[in-house]
């Protein structure tokens, strides 16, 4: 079934392999996400209301929580965070330009202090320790390299501040959910702008050296998507 799917996708791995369906797709994604993600995030709001309701423990000194998003995209996170909350927001993709700046209009109780196309394995242009917070959600199934992303956040972040994390992930190998996210996997790699169905992203933060990991899994309606298994939870340095 994979080689399958595999066959039908020729079209579109040619133009990959011309460098032609990147640039093409990384325009469209944008407006794909607009749409798609106010209705993820209708589904998991409970989910994330919990999940960000302790930010403020973790700021600093100054009681000013200095935050760091990863693959910001359309900023559809920005309503979880609490008022006055110092905002850094990093992504790839300078398409999402346009739709970031709408979220910043309709949450203005954030302040944001950079905007910074840059990859997660790529933080360079954020100082060590520079931050309290790092959020990232559903960007660990599409990066490159989980462990240089983490080793990045690892960097960037001050001790004792936390990592925030909700990201869709493989079920259970004996499962059928993980038998069609095999299936589905070539298709998605495509049409999800390099995500990956059947990562096992709670391995890589287990590995991480964090002192303290918050994990727990859960499952997103609606339960036959191959996206409907999650791991969510926090980690500190």
């Amino acid at each position: 079934l994979q080689r399958g799917v595999q066959l039908l996708l020729l079209p579109i791995h040619v133009l990959a392999c011309l460098g032609l369906w990147d640039s093409f797709y990384k325009k469209l994604f944008p407006y794909v996400m607009a749409k798609v993600a106010p209705i993820y995030n209708h589904k998991v709001y409970k989910q994330k209301q919990e999940l960000f309701s302790n930010l403020r423990k973790f700021a600093g000194p100054s009681g000013q929580l200095v935050l760091l998003e990863i693959g910001t995209g359309t900023g559809t996170n920005f309503q979880f965070y609490p008022p006055g909350c110092r905002l850094t927001c990093t992504d790839p993709n300078p398409n999402f330009r346009k739709f970031l700046l709408k979220s910043l209009s309709e949450n203005q109780h954030l302040k944001l202090e950079r905007s910074v196309v840059a990859s997660g394995e790529d933080l360079r242009q954020i100082p060590d320790g520079a931050v309290d917070v790092v959020v990232c959600t559903l960007v660990l199934c599409s990066v490159t390299n989980i462990k240089k992303v983490l080793t990045e956040v690892l960097r960037v972040l001050r001790l004792g501040g936390a990592f925030y994390f909700l990201e869709h992930v493989a079920a259970d190998h004996s499962s059928w959910t993980y038998f069609w996210q095999k299936v589905c996997d070539p298709a998605w790699k495509y049409f999800g702008d390099g995500c990956s169905l059947s990562r096992e992203t709670q391995k890589e933060l287990e590995k991480t050296n964090f002192s303290e990991l918050n994990l727990r899994r859960i499952h997103v309606t609606p339960y036959w998507l191959p996206t409907s298994p999650h791991i969510i939870g926090y980690a500190v340095k």
